[in-house]
Protein backbone atom coordinates (compact mmCIF):
# COMPACT_ATOMS: atom_id res chain seq x y z
CA UNK A 1 0.00 0.00 0.00
CA UNK A 2 1.80 3.44 -1.41
CA UNK A 3 1.82 6.23 1.70
CA UNK A 4 0.00 8.77 1.40
CA UNK A 5 3.10 11.37 0.19
CA UNK A 6 3.59 8.75 -2.70
CA UNK A 7 0.57 9.29 -3.57
CA UNK A 8 0.67 12.99 -3.38
CA UNK A 9 3.69 12.86 -5.31
CA UNK A 10 2.39 10.63 -8.01
CA UNK A 11 -1.21 12.83 -8.51
CA UNK A 12 0.53 16.28 -8.08
CA UNK A 13 4.02 15.35 -9.57
CA UNK A 14 6.10 17.09 -7.20
CA UNK A 15 6.58 16.70 -3.08
CA UNK A 16 4.07 18.65 -1.01
CA UNK A 17 6.63 20.97 0.09
CA UNK A 18 6.62 22.64 -3.75
CA UNK A 19 2.83 23.26 -3.25
CA UNK A 20 3.45 24.85 -0.17
CA UNK A 21 6.24 27.33 -1.72
CA UNK A 22 3.98 27.59 -4.74
CA UNK A 23 0.77 28.71 -2.67
CA UNK A 24 3.17 31.30 0.09
CA UNK A 25 4.33 32.69 -3.39
CA UNK A 26 1.30 33.09 -4.91
CA UNK A 27 -0.11 34.40 -1.23
CA UNK A 28 2.85 37.03 -0.54
CA UNK A 29 2.29 38.80 -4.39
CA UNK A 30 -1.45 38.65 -3.31
CA UNK A 31 -0.26 40.37 -0.19
CA UNK A 32 1.77 43.03 -1.68
CA UNK A 33 -0.58 43.87 -4.04
CA UNK A 34 -3.47 44.29 -1.19
CA UNK A 35 -0.32 46.61 0.41
CA UNK A 36 0.65 48.53 -2.42
CA UNK A 37 -2.75 49.54 -4.23
CA UNK A 38 -2.20 49.36 -7.98
CA UNK A 39 -2.43 53.50 -7.95
CA UNK A 40 0.76 53.90 -6.29
CA UNK A 41 3.04 52.05 -8.61
CA UNK A 42 1.28 51.62 -12.44
CA UNK A 43 -1.77 53.94 -14.13
CA UNK A 44 -4.75 52.85 -12.37
CA UNK A 45 -6.65 51.64 -15.04
CA UNK A 46 -3.73 49.96 -16.55
CA UNK A 47 -1.93 48.09 -13.85
CA UNK A 48 -2.46 44.95 -14.34
CA UNK A 49 -1.48 45.25 -18.43
CA UNK A 50 1.81 46.44 -17.18
CA UNK A 51 2.31 43.08 -14.90
CA UNK A 52 1.41 40.89 -18.02
CA UNK A 53 3.58 42.89 -20.31
CA UNK A 54 6.26 41.99 -18.47
CA UNK A 55 5.38 38.70 -17.44
CA UNK A 56 5.06 37.55 -21.51
CA UNK A 57 8.06 39.65 -22.22
CA UNK A 58 10.22 38.18 -19.45
CA UNK A 59 8.34 34.42 -20.62
CA UNK A 60 9.34 35.15 -24.33
CA UNK A 61 12.81 36.47 -23.12
CA UNK A 62 13.68 33.58 -21.61
CA UNK A 63 12.48 30.72 -23.66
CA UNK A 64 13.16 31.70 -26.74
CA UNK A 65 16.68 33.72 -26.60
CA UNK A 66 18.02 32.96 -23.56
CA UNK A 67 17.02 29.30 -22.71
CA UNK A 68 18.53 27.93 -26.41
CA UNK A 69 21.85 30.06 -25.75
CA UNK A 70 22.69 28.28 -22.37
CA UNK A 71 21.54 24.77 -23.42
CA UNK A 72 24.11 24.84 -26.25
CA UNK A 73 26.71 26.25 -24.11
CA UNK A 74 25.89 23.24 -21.32
CA UNK A 75 26.15 21.15 -24.25
CA UNK A 76 28.83 21.83 -25.30
CA UNK A 77 30.81 22.12 -21.97
CA UNK A 78 28.95 18.47 -21.61
CA UNK A 79 30.92 17.34 -24.55
CA UNK A 80 34.29 18.90 -23.83
CA UNK A 81 34.96 17.49 -20.39
CA UNK A 82 33.27 14.16 -21.79
CA UNK A 83 35.80 14.32 -24.23
CA UNK A 84 38.53 14.76 -21.78
CA UNK A 85 37.16 12.32 -19.22
CA UNK A 86 37.51 9.38 -21.75
CA UNK A 87 38.42 6.08 -19.46
CA UNK A 88 39.26 4.54 -23.16
CA UNK A 89 42.12 6.74 -23.55
CA UNK A 90 42.76 6.21 -19.70
CA UNK A 91 41.96 9.76 -19.05
CA UNK A 92 39.49 10.12 -15.92
CA UNK A 93 39.34 12.14 -12.75
CA UNK A 94 36.92 11.08 -9.60
CA UNK A 95 36.25 15.33 -9.63
CA UNK A 96 33.83 16.16 -12.46
CA UNK A 97 34.81 19.90 -13.24
CA UNK A 98 31.41 20.73 -15.03
CA UNK A 99 29.76 22.38 -11.94
CA UNK A 100 32.53 24.10 -11.17
CA UNK A 101 32.07 25.73 -14.43
CA UNK A 102 28.80 25.97 -14.44
CA UNK A 103 28.05 27.88 -11.44
CA UNK A 104 30.16 30.88 -11.43
CA UNK A 105 28.98 31.22 -15.35
CA UNK A 106 25.55 31.24 -13.78
CA UNK A 107 25.91 33.61 -11.48
CA UNK A 108 27.96 35.57 -13.54
CA UNK A 109 25.17 36.16 -16.30
CA UNK A 110 22.56 36.47 -13.86
CA UNK A 111 24.55 39.78 -12.15
CA UNK A 112 24.96 40.55 -15.74
CA UNK A 113 21.32 40.26 -16.18
CA UNK A 114 20.29 42.52 -12.95
CA UNK A 115 23.01 45.06 -13.52
CA UNK A 116 22.85 45.71 -17.14
CA UNK A 117 21.17 48.76 -17.09
CA UNK A 118 23.87 50.23 -15.41
CA UNK A 119 26.54 48.94 -17.12
CA UNK A 120 25.35 49.91 -20.26
CA UNK A 121 24.95 53.12 -18.80
CA UNK A 122 21.48 53.32 -19.37
CA UNK A 123 19.44 55.93 -17.54
CA UNK A 124 22.46 58.16 -17.00
CA UNK A 125 21.38 61.32 -16.20
CA UNK A 126 18.56 60.10 -13.48
CA UNK A 127 21.19 57.89 -11.83
CA UNK A 128 23.78 60.94 -11.11
CA UNK A 129 20.61 62.91 -10.16
CA UNK A 130 19.47 60.54 -7.68
CA UNK A 131 23.14 59.25 -6.39
CA UNK A 132 25.14 62.06 -7.21
CA UNK A 133 27.48 59.26 -9.01
CA UNK A 134 27.77 57.78 -12.62
CA UNK A 135 27.61 54.50 -13.82
CA UNK A 136 31.40 54.28 -14.83
CA UNK A 137 32.22 51.54 -11.87
CA UNK A 138 29.47 48.84 -13.03
CA UNK A 139 31.32 47.23 -16.18
CA UNK A 140 34.25 47.23 -13.66
CA UNK A 141 32.75 45.87 -10.51
CA UNK A 142 30.52 43.40 -12.56
CA UNK A 143 34.02 41.76 -14.32
CA UNK A 144 35.75 41.39 -10.73
CA UNK A 145 32.92 40.17 -9.33
CA UNK A 146 32.85 37.36 -12.52
CA UNK A 147 36.63 37.07 -11.75
CA UNK A 148 36.38 36.27 -8.11
CA UNK A 149 33.51 33.81 -8.60
CA UNK A 150 35.55 31.90 -11.31
CA UNK A 151 38.65 32.39 -8.90
CA UNK A 152 36.52 30.81 -5.49
CA UNK A 153 35.23 28.15 -8.12
CA UNK A 154 38.60 27.14 -9.21
CA UNK A 155 40.06 27.37 -5.58
CA UNK A 156 36.97 25.05 -4.45
CA UNK A 157 37.70 22.24 -7.67
CA UNK A 158 41.35 22.63 -6.20
CA UNK A 159 40.84 21.43 -2.91
CA UNK A 160 38.40 19.19 -3.73
CA UNK A 161 41.09 17.79 -6.13
CA UNK A 162 43.44 17.28 -3.98
CA UNK A 163 41.02 15.68 -1.01
CA UNK A 164 40.02 13.15 -3.97
CA UNK A 165 43.94 12.60 -4.57
CA UNK A 166 44.87 12.26 -0.88
CA UNK A 167 42.52 9.65 -0.55
CA UNK A 168 43.63 7.86 -3.98
CA UNK A 169 40.22 8.42 -6.19
CA UNK A 170 42.19 9.99 -8.84
CA UNK A 171 43.64 8.46 -11.79
CA UNK A 172 45.94 10.43 -13.40
CA UNK A 173 45.26 11.44 -16.50
CA UNK A 174 46.55 10.61 -20.35
CA UNK A 175 47.52 7.85 -18.17
CA UNK A 176 49.85 9.22 -16.41
CA UNK A 177 50.71 7.28 -12.99
CA UNK A 178 52.09 9.59 -10.23
CA UNK A 179 55.75 9.32 -10.68
CA UNK A 180 55.12 10.63 -13.89
CA UNK A 181 55.78 7.53 -16.32
CA UNK A 182 52.98 6.56 -19.13
CA UNK A 183 51.15 3.69 -18.89
CA UNK A 184 51.84 1.14 -21.26
CA UNK A 185 50.04 1.61 -24.81
CA UNK A 186 49.48 5.34 -24.02
CA UNK A 187 51.06 7.84 -26.06
CA UNK A 188 52.11 11.24 -24.58
CA UNK A 189 50.94 13.30 -27.87
CA UNK A 190 47.62 14.37 -27.63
Amino acid sequence: MPSISTLFTKFYGSRPSHLLAMISGFALVGYLLTIFPPSALWNEVTWWQSIAVWFVAAVVAHDLLLYPVYALADRILATRVRRQDDPAAGRTTAVPVRNYIRMPAMAAGLTLLVFLPGIIRQGAPTYLAATGQTQQPFLGRWLLLTAVLFGISALAYTVRLGIARRRGKVVFSAGIDEQGCSAPGVSDEE
